[in-house]
């Protein structure tokens, strides 16, 4: 009773705290905000990268919670392996695209019926198997995520009276609860799988055996759950002990002869070995596209894909790929050096279906051997324009070299976006070595052509110009609004180059001089076609900026692109022409 009145009493104290004591004002709240702030640690370099890789290790951690998770049951070693190695949430995102699509019976369909078994699975041991930890976690759960429902089971949830078999002495005993599971095929374990889980505890957490005699609650008990041929006084219990096999079963009815090979030590540790192993992957077509995945690469080569509107459900997107010529084995031939590659590439859905291939050759131009040191200064380019619906994609590209069998490897995602007929936009910013117009017959047709007009990007991180070259600037804007008044377009196109704060280029073109520049009116769409020659710009690293804005519907976008500028290589010496 004394208590009692303690708590009350303390009760109506605080209540009386929270309606008697002044309400702590905005700007109390305010200065405190602030002291807190004035107060807040300030970190070294070190600490700072520190708390970054902490806030990283965050980050990944969903996906070290799907590694760790029921996953590990199935992922095969060489899986593991390849993504511990990984380095980026978008790297481990797509192999776990990549994982499911491999097990998928049918690759073509979005649907993949391996993976929702596999989750309702992993529901059924939770809601089945739990016993103080998740059923997940359980052998019975494990061994049901990994290869499914037995076909056959023998349960025995109270154990009590138990009729040994004649493999295991016969008699009778009383046993701990536990189950016989039997599948009547594994693949890459066999037939008639034999399966026995036991829970000595009595807590309902089975634990798989190997052992028949664990079950035997009156293993330890003397003269209790006799076999028969110990009842008969032929055999003693304590012979059970003295077994080298790792069991404390009696011997069968029958002798050793009788006992059935699956009891056979070396078939009983091999069984416990194989049955926790992940289950080998079916689809052997997919697995190929995996182990390519980890093909050392040999040959370095760069790659840039673009996009540009065909119509409102499709995409022109031109991938364009760059090997050095140092990287090319050149070979001699009837006089001439000369090198040959094999270009392949496919575009798939996250899910794995296929949505483009190709398959190509480049041949570098022949050159005389005096000239090979030159000519492997240079690049060898090539393109291929694929037609893709608005999506995200996975790209496989691989660079063969005929002649030395190095093989060049790359896979990465293919974002393809999706433009929208009222807002502003524009297509991929495009820094060129060369843009031109093309033959009426040609509109459309070769590589590194779009639309009436050929544009062949410059490739690199960032693309780098000698200081004797022109740059292409190529970009197609889409739905511009027109005027109700005039129906005409009204836009301005701001370039800005710059070179750390330094302006290096200002300049606006309105729609009168766009439209001179086209040779006809500005339209709803338009392309962008500058060439800005570099001779006044001093080698270094440079910034271009092109603002686009619709002065009609008052939308504004921006686009940006790093470049460098280089000195122009050295005229040859007439040394160097002999």
């Amino acid at each position: 009773m004394r208590s009692l009145k303690v708590v009350l009493a303390s009760f109506f104290l605080i209540l009386a705290l929270i309606f008697v004591l002044p309400p702590i004002s905005r700007g109390q709240q305010d200065a405190g905000a602030q002291n807190q702030q004035d107060q807040k640690p300030q970190y070294t370099k070190k600490q700072q990268k520190e708390r970054e890789k902490q806030l990283m290790q965050e980050v990944n951690n969903p996906y070290k919670n799907w590694i760790s998770g029921p996953i590990a049951y199935i992922i095969s070693p060489d899986e593991r392996k390849a993504f511990d190695e990984l380095q980026t949430n978008e790297q481990r995102e797509q192999f776990i695209e990549n994982f499911w699509a491999r097990r998928n019976p049918n690759p073509d369909s979005e649907y993949n019926s391996f993976k929702e078994d596999f989750y309702q699975r992993v529901e059924y041991a939770n809601e089945h198997y739990s016993s103080g930890i998740p059923g997940w976690k359980t052998d019975r759960g494990r061994i049901y995520i990994m290869w499914g429902p037995p076909d056959e089971t023998d349960s025995h949830p109270s154990g009590g009276s138990y009729e040994r078999p004649a493999s295991e002495g016969g008699g009778e005993t009383s046993t701990y609860p536990f189950e016989d599971w039997t599948y009547n095929y594994l693949p890459g374990i066999g037939e008639n799988v034999k399966l026995e889980f036991v829970d000595p505890t009595m807590t309902g957490e089975y634990h798989l055996t190997i052992d028949p005699s664990e079950k035997d609650a009156l293993l330890y008990v003397p003269g209790a759950g006799l076999t028969q041929m110990e009842a008969m006084g032929m055999a003693s219990k304590t012979d059970r002990f003295m077994n080298t096999d790792g069991t404390h079963d009696a011997a069968p009815i029958g002798g050793a002869g009788a006992m059935p090979d699956s009891m056979d030590e070396f078939n009983r540790l091999e069984l416990y070995s194989k049955i926790f192993q992940a289950p080998p992957v079916k689809f052997k077509d997919l697995e190929t596209i995996v182990t390519s995945h980890v093909i050392r690469n040999q040959i370095g080569f760069q790659w840039r894909a673009d996009h540009f509107r065909i119509v409102d459900s499709s995409d022109l997107v031109p991938v364009t790929i760059q090997i050095p010529n140092s990287e090319i084995a050149y070979k001699e031939k009837d006089g001439v050096e000369a090198g040959k590659l094999e270009i392949f590439g496919r575009v798939s859905t996250l899910a794995g279906r296929v949505e483009q291939t190709f398959e190509d050759y480049i041949s570098p131009t022949e050159v005389l051997p005096s000239q090979l040191a030159l000519a492997r200064k240079g690049q060898s380019l090539y393109q291929k324009a694929i037609p893709l619906r608005p999506g995200l994609y996975e790209l496989d590209l691989v660079v063969k070299d005929q002649n030395s069998g190095n093989i060049g490897v790359i896979d990465t995602r293919l974002p393809v976006p999706q433009y929208e007929d009222s807002k502003l936009s524009t297509s991929s910013l495009v820094l060129a070595d060369e843009i031109g117009g093309v033959s009426a017959n040609n509109i459309g047709l070769g590589e590194f052509v779009i639309g009436d007009v050929k544009v062949r990007p410059r490739l690199g991180t960032p693309p780098g110009f000698k200081t004797n070259e022109t740059m292409g600037i190529y970009m197609q804007v889409y739905n511009l609004q027109m005027d109700p008044k005039t129906h005409q377009a009204n836009v301005t196109v701001h370039y800005l180059i710059t070179r750390g704060k330094q302006k290096v280029l200002d300049q606006t073109d309105t729609t009168q001089q766009i439209a001179k520049q086209l040779g006809h009116n500005v339209g709803v769409q338009f392309p962008i076609e500058e060439r800005l020659p570099l001779a006044g710009m001093a080698p270094g690293r440079y910034q271009l900026q092109v603002t686009v804005a619709d002065n009609t519907s008052q939308q504004q976008l921006v686009r940006t692109a790093d470049f460098t500028v280089e000195p122009a290589a050295p005229p040859a010496t007439s040394e160097a022409k002999e």
